[in-house]
C-alpha cells in the first residue's frame, strides 16, 4: 500500500449552496488514515500510530479489506464530540488504562473518503466517484461509521449543524481529486465562530520577534464581581499594532497579581483592568479556558465590568426548540450570535393574553419571565412574573408575527432594551440594575411558587 498525507481544507467565512458541492459535519476529533490489509495501521497527521490508543478500531479488519480510508476519530461526551476526551485517550500507553478508557469512553471512526483499493490508488478520481466506491468497500460497524454528506444545500445544513452545538461543516467539490498534504480550495471548512468580550488583566513577556512587545494578553471575565481567569491570547495581532498596544499596557502596570492559576507563565505582568478585547475561540474547556483563542480587536464601547463569565457558560435551549416548528414560525433558531454578557430586552407580546416578556442574558441565553401587567416603573409596585423557557440571544432582536396554531401565536414588539449589572443571582432570587431607554434602576425577582414557576417582580428604591 502507498502512504498518504491527509488532504486539508481552507477556512471560509460563510456557508453556501451549490449543486456541485457536498457538505459534511466537521467533527472535532483526531484526523486519521487507516491502512486495512493483512495488518491494520491507523495513523495521525503527524504519522503517529493510533491503534494502540484506540484498540476498538481493530474491527476495521472485519469491515473492509485492502483499502486506505480517510476519516476522523471522535469520542462522544454528553451526546456531542469532545476533543479533550479524544486527546486524553490518545495520550494513554498503559494497556490497563487504555482498556478502561475504551470501556468508559469508546471511540468512533467516522470515514469520509477512500484513497486506495486493492493496490490501486484512487486519489486522481473525482470525489463523486470515490464516494461511490467507499459505499461499496466499507461496511459500518459498532465503532466505524460512514459519513453521510448532503448535496447542494450547505446553508440549511450548516444551520442544522450549529443548532446541535457541533463545530461546523466541511464543503467538498464533487469533481475534486484527493490532494495529499495540500490545503486545497476544493475543500472548505466553515467553522462556527464564537467570540466573547474579555478584560485584559495582564500580559506575558515577548520573545524572539516580539521581544520588545508582549507574547500574549492574559484574559479574565467577571463572575458576580469576581474576576475569573479564562486563558491568554497571542494570535490575531497586526505587527503594526504591537508597539502601540505595548505602550498602552506599560502605562497600566500594577504590582499585585490578579490570578494565581498554575497555567499562567512565570514573569507575567499585571495591569489595571481597563481594556476590553473581543476574542474569537473554538470552545470552552471544562476548566473555563478559551480553546484556540484569536484576538479580534479592542472595544471602547463596553465597560469592563459588563464582561461577564456568563458569555462562555451556555445553557441549553431544548425546551425552546421542542415548542416550535421553524419551518412555520419566523422566530430565530439561534446559535450564531455572540453575547454581550449583560444585555436585557423587554418585548410586548400580543398573544392570547397580552403580556410583557422580560429577558436577561445569562450563560449564553436569555433567561425569560412573562409579566402579565408589565414591568413596574415605581418603587414598591409588585408584579407577577412567570418564568418561561430560555430563549436564544437572537430573540432579543426579534419582532414579528408568530402564526396562528404556533406556540405563543401573536405579535412581538420590542418595548425596551439595554444592559444590566447583576447584584445577586440565585435559584430563588435575582437582583439586577437595569439601564435601558425606559427602565432604569434596581429590580428584584423573588421566587414564590416553584411548582408554577411564579416569581414576584418589583422595583427597589
Amino acid at each position: 500500500m502507498n502512504t498518504y498525507s491527509p488532504m486539508l481544507a481552507r477556512p471560509t467565512e460563510r456557508p453556501f449552496n451549490d449543486p456541485d458541492w457536498v457538505f459534511e459535519v466537521k467533527w472535532d476529533g483526531i484526523r486519521a488514515i487507516a491502512y486495512v490489509g493483512e495488518s491494520l495501521s491507523v495513523r495521525s497527521r503527524n504519522d503517529k500510530e493510533l491503534i494502540g490508543s484506540f484498540p476498538e478500531l481493530g474491527e476495521l479488519k472485519e469491515l473492509a479489506s485492502n483499502a486506505v480510508l480517510d476519516g476522523e476519530i471522535i469520542v462522544f461526551k454528553g451526546g456531542r464530540p469532545d476533543f479533550r476526551a479524544a486527546s486524553q485517550r490518545n495520550q494513554l500507553t498503559n494497556p490497563a488504562e487504555v482498556e478502561e478508557a475504551r470501556t468508559r469512553s469508546p471511540a468512533t471512526f467516522v470515514v469520509f473518503d477512500v484513497l486506495e483499493k486493492d493496490g490501486v490508488s484512487l486519489i486522481d478520481r473525482p470525489l463523486k466517484r470515490r464516494l461511490e466506491i467507499l459505499g461499496r468497500v466499507l461496511r459500518q460497524g459498532r465503532y466505524v461509521v460512514l459519513s453521510v454528506p448532503v448535496k447542494e444545500h450547505g446553508v440549511d445544513y450548516y444551520e442544522a449543524v450549529v443548532k446541535r452545538d457541533l463545530e461546523g461543516v466541511v464543503a467538498k467539490r464533487l469533481s475534486s481529486t484527493y490532494q495529499p498534504g495540500t490545503r486545497s480550495g476544493d475543500w472548505l471548512k466553515v467553522k462556527r465562530v464564537k467570540s466573547c468580550d474579555c478584560v485584559v488583566f495582564g500580559f506575558t513577556q515577548g520573545e524572539g520577534a516580539r521581544s520588545e512587545t508582549f507574547g500574549a494578553l492574559l484574559l479574565g471575565l467577571y463572575d458576580e464581581g469576581r474576576p475569573v481567569y479564562v486563558g491568554r491570547v497571542g494570535t490575531g495581532f497586526a505587527d503594526a499594532d504591537l508597539k502601540g498596544i505595548m505602550s498602552t499596557l506599560d502605562g497600566m502596570r500594577i504590582d499585585d497579581p490578579w490570578f494565581s492559576d498554575p497555567d499562567i507563565p512565570e514573569g507575567s505582568v499585571w495591569v489595571k483592568p481597563k481594556l476590553v478585547a473581543q476574542v474569537g475561540y473554538n470552545e470552552v474547556t471544562r476548566d473555563l479556558r478559551l480553546r484556540a483563542p484569536r484576538f479580534i480587536g479592542f472595544r471602547d464601547d463596553k465597560p469592563p465590568e459588563l464582561c461577564g463569565l456568563a458569555q462562555i457558560r451556555p445553557q441549553r435551549l431544548d425546551e425552546y426548540y421542542s415548542k416550535r416548528d421553524f419551518s412555520v414560525t419566523p422566530e430565530p433558531a439561534g446559535g450564531y450570535t455572540p453575547g454581550a454578557g449583560n444585555s436585557f430586552v423587554v418585548q410586548e407580546h400580543h398573544s392570547r393574553r397580552t403580556h410583557w416578556d422580560l429577558r436577561l442574558e445569562r450563560d449564553g441565553v436569555y433567561v425569560s419571565w412573562a409579566v402579565p401587567k408589565g414591568v413596574p416603573a415605581e418603587p414598591g409596585e409588585r408584579r407577577l412574573a412567570v418564568q418561561t423557557e430560555n430563549h436564544p440571544l437572537e430573540y432579543g432582536g426579534f419582532e414579528g408575527v408568530i402564526p396562528v396554531g404556533q406556540y405563543g401565536a401573536g405579535t412581538v414588539e420590542t418595548w425596551d432594551r439595554g444592559f444590566y449589572v447583576p447584584v445577586t443571582w440565585m435559584d430563588d432570587k435575582v437582583e439586577v440594575v437595569l439601564s435601558g431607554s425606559q427602565l432604569r434602576g434596581r429590580y428584584e425577582l423573588v421566587r414564590t411558587n416553584p411548582e408554577k414557576s411564579e416569581w414576584r417582580l418589583f422595583k427597589k428604591p
